[in-house]
């Protein structure tokens, strides 16, 4: 089950709104295949795997066990269901992780091999393969995407002056690592303050990878049409007081700035949908999230070196426990969960 889950990660950020699934293909004692999740719309991890099995070892799939790491889906989607497919190739035993919270799935597939007759093992490693699926159990769980917020800080907590200069916090080895986090999510958020006084492109230039959906929160469309976020390299999302319409990669979409804000913005991600959300400034956007407790990771980074009299005082989480901490020369990386939550 650790090689699924090791297959699987290969997926990781080319796949949602899918999970990230691993699978291999083992007779006594001997993987004769395995295979994952590659890309949003095609071949599932259990196709892969079946389909790399050699010539030579076809005639052992009717008697090997295949461990997946998640529920083979029962459904036709982009592709035929995977339960199906493990029936018709007769394999007499699945070893699955856990089950599948997607509303279309959830037991079905673990119902369909039951009803084939084939013999099955469930919940190995079971909490290992939900943290690995993490934004997708709280997508379908919680109807909402999985919130990263993250910001760089001063020694004094401080995430930016109060000049129109821009303060520069983390160096070089954080920037790329931030630029790697931005490959793995769906869409990446600020609010208006910081688009009109950093002008961020918001890309994945320092990492591989595709470029994150852009989502501005702008009431009143004050951000310019020259700057960067409004340019034709990634879709940006535009919550806002007076439209929804769409014009090219852009996306208007309207809501009501005296209703609950973040609610509002969660409800139409989870109907477009948008999995997951890294959650890049400003301060009163960060706290925002914090105060209405809807977040899940917090990654704060933090330049021991750098200090500054005033400025704009950092966001202060809320029942926040404290996973791990990274030094990355002058930089230290504290990563927190939301401890509110169970």
């Amino acid at each position: 089950m650790q090689r699924c889950f090791e297959l699987a990660l290969k997926g990781a950020g080319s796949v949602a709104p899918n999970p990230m699934v691993g699978a291999v293909l083992v007779y006594n004692n001997r993987i004769i295949g395995e295979g994952f999740h590659e890309k949003y719309g095609e071949a599932h991890a259990e196709v892969n795997c079946i389909k790399s099995v050699s010539v030579e070892d076809r005639h052992l799939i009717q008697s090997a066990t295949m461990y997946v790491s998640l529920e083979p889906c029962a459904h036709y989607g982009k592709t035929p269901p995977c339960s199906q497919l493990i029936i018709d190739q007769k394999i007499p035993k699945v070893v699955i992780a856990c089950s599948d919270p997607f509303l279309k799935v959830n037991g079905r597939g673990i119902e369909n091999l039951k009803a084939a007759g084939i013999e099955l093992e469930f919940g190995i490693l079971e909490k290992e393969a939900q943290e690995l699926n993490k934004r997708f159990f709280e997508f379908h769980t919680n109807k909402r995407p999985f919130i990263i917020l993250k910001w760089a800080e001063t020694a004094n907590h401080f995430i930016a002056s109060d000049s129109d200069e821009r303060l520069l916090i983390s160096n070089d080895f954080s920037n790329r690592l931030v630029h790697r986090w931005r490959s793995e999510e769906v869409a990446i958020m600020v609010g208006t303050n910081t688009a009109l006084k950093d002008n961020p492109t918001l890309n994945n230039r320092l990492w591989t990878g595709k470029n994150p959906i852009r989502i501005l929160v702008d009431q009143h469309l004050k951000l310019p049409a020259y700057s960067n976020l409004m340019q034709g390299e990634a879709t940006t999302i535009i919550f806002n007081k007076y439209k929804s319409e769409t014009v090219d990669h852009l996306i208007y979409a309207q809501i009501d700035f005296e209703k609950h804000v973040i609610e509002q913005i969660m409800e139409y991600c989870y109907t477009y949908p948008i999995q997951s959300i890294l959650v890049e400034g400003g301060a009163q956007l960060l706290q925002s999230f914090v105060d209405a407790g809807i977040w899940d990771e917090a990654r704060i980074i933090q330049n021991a070196n750098l200090a500054v009299e005033k400025g704009i005082a950092a966001p202060v989480l809320k029942e926040q426990v404290l996973e791990e901490s990274l030094q990355l020369s002058t930089d230290t990386i504290f990563f927190y969960r939301n401890g509110s939550k169970k």
